[in-house]
């Protein structure tokens, strides 16, 4: 059975885009997503600008009925990873990691992006032994216990203060002294009296022994070297673009992509290849919001519907 249209990945762009698309009148349209779906957002403490969203809730939260909801008007979930997604002719190959191929009319990828790794010394041998980039799936660790945060935009900031009402102390290392984030949670960030900004300086190198991380060393902009003792670093410095699925054998990708590995769409989330849609934070330009991620979801299944409407009434 070909299907009309598979959706890879399961965050917030992946299931709106399953709703849209099965809602739309697409009959056969599953999601592949390996674990739950919900998307890195699920790791946030808190969101505090999903629109409608007043009380204080956490990413899981907010994803958890989604799922259902789509489910409702007949999204199939596939908990398989994709490895590859090729074209021949005008039918999709998905190939999955059991080595079973999926065929397929039109494809929406909705992969999104993981946090990177900030690159200094020690990042990455002690990483899960202390080095973390999720406040809430480990910041319980730390309670009444000191830890430095690395980075300066907006997910520095929020998961900061989230990590000031667990931790004794946060320490935020910043290399400008200046931030990328929002104006009001910066300013919750200087009123909070248990968050140290350490600006204008960057980590060198963490610590620790078999136990774990003890330490890291931060230099600043003079060149003088800071010591901190904390068991644990959290690094907030961005994210990579999961892209792999549309790589090809050659090592070429299939659709028109970025210096960046981001995918090139148009407005309506079209790429470079005929019935192939990218939304969320793997295409270009995206503002790595749940709102928007969502937003584009919904504008590539409905352009996806189209697109399956006129190929298979022609």
């Amino acid at each position: 059975m070909i299907l009309d249209c598979a959706i890879i990945g399961g965050g917030p762009a992946g299931l709106t885009a399953g709703l849209y698309a099965t809602r739309g009148g697409l009959e056969n349209v599953v999601m592949f997503e390996k674990g739950m779906p919900g998307g890195q957002i699920t790791q946030s403490s808190e969101i505090e600008n999903y629109p409608g969203v007043t009380g204080e809730i956490s990413g899981m939260d907010l994803m958890i009925p989604w799922p259902a909801q789509c489910q409702k008007f007949g999204l199939k979930h596939e908990m398989v990873a994709v490895l590859r997604v090729s074209k021949d002719g005008d039918i999709f190959k998905i190939l999955k990691e059991d080595g079973t191929v999926a065929e397929a009319h039109s494809v929406i990828v909705c992969t999104g992006s993981s946090p990177r790794r900030a690159g200094f010394k020690g990042e990455n041998a002690l990483f899960g032994k202390g080095v973390s980039t999720c406040a809430t799936c480990d910041g319980f660790f730390y309670k009444g216990k000191e830890v430095v945060v690395i980075g300066g935009g907006d997910t520095a900031l929020e998961e900061a203060l989230y990590l000031a009402k667990i931790c004794s102390k946060v320490y935020l290392v910043h290399r400008r002294d200046t931030f990328r984030s929002a104006p009001n949670t910066v300013e919750r960030v200087k009123r909070t009296q248990n968050i140290e900004l350490v600006l204008n300086s960057s980590p060198q190198e963490v610590y620790g022994d078999e136990m774990g991380v003890t330490g890291i060393f931060i230099k600043n902009n003079n060149g003088e070297i800071r010591d901190i003792k904390v068991p644990g670093v959290f690094t907030f410095v961005g994210n990579d673009v999961n892209n792999q699925t549309l790589k090809q054998k050659d090592g070429t990708f299939l659709c028109e992509m970025n210096k960046q590995g981001e995918v090139i769409v148009d407005i309506s989330m079209q790429t470079s290849i005929k019935g192939l849609f990218a939304a969320g934070d793997m295409r270009v330009a995206a503002p790595k919001q749940v709102v928007s991620a969502a937003g584009d979801g919904a504008v590539a299944a409905l352009k996806a519907i189209s697109y399956v409407d006129e190929l298979l009434n022609h």
